[in-house]
């Protein structure tokens, strides 16, 4: 990834968790990552690097005074997706029936961010970079590929992304992956959508990141093994073969070994 991402694609994922010492240990095994707890500037945040380069944020779930939630919110990957500016799309959210629920505020002098959740319920970031534009590496073993909205009302979904943001929707024409719908950022795929009855019942709406990995058998294992829980064992599809897995705090992501990797920035 070179320069900042264009508005609508997804452009970093972060992790709030309970115990943020223990979700570092988890990820750095697993993917070969690099992270510590943060400066107390920063609130601790962690910013994960593989070679050098940022991958992923992780911090300790906390209220914005410092204390501990009550009842703790269940442990979930955060999607941000790029804006060149967000009071607009702010402003755009709220008329298109999503809600606010975090910022916008700034974060030193790296970016502007908001949490928010769209009309279905699905919670994610909005970034605006200034000297900070994402993952600095995506596409290769232990960094992000993909990201996929999981939604009860695929139609409403796609008519509130692309009000609020440049991005519009199609059916994928991949043989075997009828019935997905992706996003697209110009002519170029940057995320997917598809609708909840496809997946377990009680899955509720979300944003659920893919990871890149050399082989999805050995990592589902590592992460089995390391404590993690496995929610769709390794299967292949028609772009690669994949699992979908969590931490052992209950956080949901994806691995691939995607055939034909799509940059997505």
């Amino acid at each position: 990834m070179n320069g900042p991402y264009k508005p609508g694609t997804p452009c970093w994922i972060d992790l709030f968790v309970p115990d943020q010492q223990a979700a570092l240990d988890f990820y750095c095994d697993l993917f070969g990552w690099q992270g510590e707890v943060g400066p107390a500037e920063q609130g601790g945040y962690s910013v994960c690097t593989l070679k050098g380069r940022p991958v992923a944020g992780i911090m300790k779930a906390m209220n914005p005074d410092g204390s501990v939630p009550d009842p703790m919110p269940p442990t979930a990957w955060t999607t941000y997706l790029a804006t060149d500016g967000i009071d607009a799309t702010l402003k755009a959210v709220s008329d298109a029936r999503g809600r606010i629920l975090v910022g916008p505020m700034d974060v030193m002098d790296l970016g502007r961010m908001a949490v928010v959740a769209d009309p279905t319920g699905a919670v994610f970031g909005l970034w605006e970079a200034r000297a900070f534009d994402g993952a600095g590496i995506v596409n290769e073993h232990g960094a992000l590929i993909w990201n996929e909205l999981s939604t009860a009302d695929v139609p409403a979904a796609a008519a509130f992304y692309s009000a609020v943001l440049p991005v519009t929707t199609a059916n994928s024409t991949m043989p075997g992956t009828e019935g997905y719908t992706e996003f697209k950022v110009g002519d170029r795929a940057v995320g997917g959508m598809l609708g909840l009855d496809k997946l377990p019942p009680g899955t509720p709406p979300n944003w659920l990141p893919y990871f890149q990995v050399d082989d999805v058998d050995s990592i589902q294992a590592a992460a089995t093994r390391a404590g993690g829980n496995v929610l769709a064992p390794a299967f292949d599809m028609p772009v690669g073969r994949m699992a979908v897995l969590t931490d052992p705090q209950g956080g949901p992501f994806a691995v691939i070994t995607a055939q034909a990797p799509e940059d997505p920035a």
